[in-house]
């Protein structure tokens, strides 16, 4: 049974969520505010969080990051705001999946269904560990090492790695990285995915003088082997 973090300060909107993920058959925990989250994800395991972003004793936007780091779970963000700015913003931070306030409760289950399925699906047993030179990732656990240093990275840094290390000849363009990465169309935002590359660039950087991106101009992108 897949069991899920609700983190959501108001009681009645907790409420609901938890009882239709009961009536839906799954196992939940509820939190009401940043710091009980963040304790929860300390002490427990889950398979999904679903989070507010408006929480009194620490916001979403800072518990987002560190749930992802300790738990490397997806993450539904439910919030009243709606920019498209917003949006993105928490995308990079790490959300999968993001519902405007107020939002139907059968279709936050629904999209609950659609990413456990998605995150089971990652952990099976081809979900072996890849390796290039001192760089390792273990899709499994989602994390990565170099050279024995575990590395911090977000879930799209992640998914950009484990797309270059699983066929590290081929060139990826910056359409087929979106693609895996956000698991959404391409809308031709260069910007996107050249900050990602940049970042991972540097975080590898800080630990190693070795090269692990290469740039194929005017294509894409590539493992440098």
């Amino acid at each position: 049974m897949s069991k899920v973090l609700i983190i959501e300060d108001s009681t009645d909107i907790n409420e609901l969520i938890g009882e239709a993920l009961k009536k839906a058959g799954y196992e939940y925990r509820q939190a009401f505010s940043g710091t009980e989250g963040l304790l929860r994800a300390e002490t427990e395991q889950f398979d999904l969080a679903v989070m507010d972003l408006m929480l009194p004793g620490m916001s979403g936007e800072e518990l987002l990051p560190r749930l992802r780091e300790k738990q490397g779970i997806p993450v539904i963000i439910l919030s009243a705001k709606d920019s498209l700015d917003s949006k993105l913003s928490l995308f990079d931070l790490g959300a999968e999946d993001y519902m405007t306030k107020p939002f139907e409760v059968e279709e936050l289950i629904a999209r609950i269904g659609v990413r456990l399925k998605k995150a089971s699906a990652g952990r099976g047993p081809e979900g072996k560990k890849l390796a290039l030179k001192d760089l390792v990732l273990d899709p499994e656990g989602f994390c990565g090492e170099l050279g024995g240093v575990r590395l911090s990275l977000t879930k799209q840094e992640f998914k950009i790695l484990e797309l270059l290390l699983s066929n590290p000849q081929r060139v990826f363009s910056k359409q087929d990285i979106y693609d895996y990465a956000w698991e959404e169309y391409y809308m031709g935002e260069d910007k996107t995915v050249n900050m990602h590359i940049s970042n991972i660039r540097k975080k590898l950087k800080a630990l190693s003088e070795e090269e692990y991106i290469e740039t194929v101009w005017g294509i894409g992108f590539k493992a440098k082997c």
